[in-house]
Formats: C-alpha cells, structure tokens, sequence
C-alpha cells in the first residue's frame, strides 16, 4: 500500500481492527468510512440472486456474475467498495486481495434500506472515477432502478453521462444484456 496516502491507510488500518467484530460492511470513499449496518432482509438478497442468475444466462461463458468477496478497491484513489454483483471476466477472479475495478464490466447494487445514499449518490460518484464502464441500480424501495454508462470527464471528475431509468417489469440492459426485470421482490 506504498501509493495509498496517509489517510486511506489509517482508515484501511481502522477497518482491519473492526474486522469480523462489528456487523455490516464497511466500505471506503473520498469522504471516509461507510458503514452500511445489516437488517434481515430477504427482498435484497433474492434481487441480487435473481440478477445474478439471469445475467449469468446471458452473457459469455468467459464473464461471471459474481455477488461475494473480495472488495473492489483502488488504493491510489483511496477507494474501496463492494458491489452486490460485479460482472468480472474469469480470469480476474484468480490471485489474492482486492479485484481491480478496471477489470470489472459492470456493477450492480440494490438499494438497501439502511443506506440509500450510499448506492444513489456515492457509488454513482465512485463507480466512473474507478473506471467501472456500466452501474445499474435497482430501488427495491420504488420498484425502480437505473442504468449509468459512457463515462466522460467533468470538473468534478469523471461521471458517467447516460442514464437510462426502468421500472421493474420492463427489460433492462445492463453493459451488452438485457434481462428481465419482471417478479423482481419490493420492500414491503
């Protein structure tokens, strides 16, 4: 963590000490630590399991759909997050630590309740500074979503600058598949 700055290793170093001791996940941006606290919910859960699922019937053999560890982090940017699916080839899923989120195609989360500023405003933030080339949001909360590509530069840093919205029900392309969005869960 040579390039990290001083910050983002003191913050890396805090959520080391809290590891497996305090609920939730934890996650790194520009203006410190999130902690996204869990709540038993199903909804979220089968949303990203249903994703998963249907984008894996779509796409390549060569790229997964993958809804698990480790985190995406970018230590010369002082970011690190974790989606609920990143579309990420294969061959990047071997070797040890953090994947490089230039290697991820897409990412998706569903919007917690806990947290919803975290997937609308600072994922939607983060995602295109890390190059991430596709971002989907599905808002259980709304039966709603989003999808944000074509990152461009601004001089608030790169943004993505399309944004195609949906309504769950309707089919929705995420990078270059289109999946159904149909029986998705709401909140209740």
């Amino acid at each position: 963590m040579t390039t990290a700055s001083p910050r983002y290793r003191t913050m890396r170093e805090a959520l080391a000490l809290l590891d497996d001791t305090a609920p939730g996940r934890f996650e790194i941006t520009k203006e410190g630590i999130v902690h996204d606290r869990p709540a038993p919910n199903r909804p979220h859960e089968l949303t990203v399991a249903l994703i998963r699922r249907r984008l894996e019937r779509v796409m390549p053999d060569d790229l997964l759909a993958h809804a698990g560890e480790p985190d995406v982090e970018s230590v010369p940017e002082g970011i690190m997050r974790h989606p609920d699916v990143m579309v990420i080839p294969w061959a990047d899923m071997e070797g040890d630590g953090a994947f490089d989120p230039r290697t991820l195609v897409a990412a998706v989360e569903v919007v917690s309740r806990s947290n919803p500023d975290n997937d609308w405003v600072g994922k939607l933030r983060d995602y295109p500074l890390l190059g991430i080339p596709a971002y989907a949001v599905f808002d259980p909360r709304t039966e709603s979503g989003a999808v944000f590509s074509d990152i461009h530069p601004t001089p608030d840093g790169p943004r993505y600058a399309t944004r195609k919205n949906f309504f769950y029900g309707e089919p929705v392309t995420i990078g270059a598949w289109t999946i159904s969005t149909e029986d998705l869960p709401a909140y209740p």
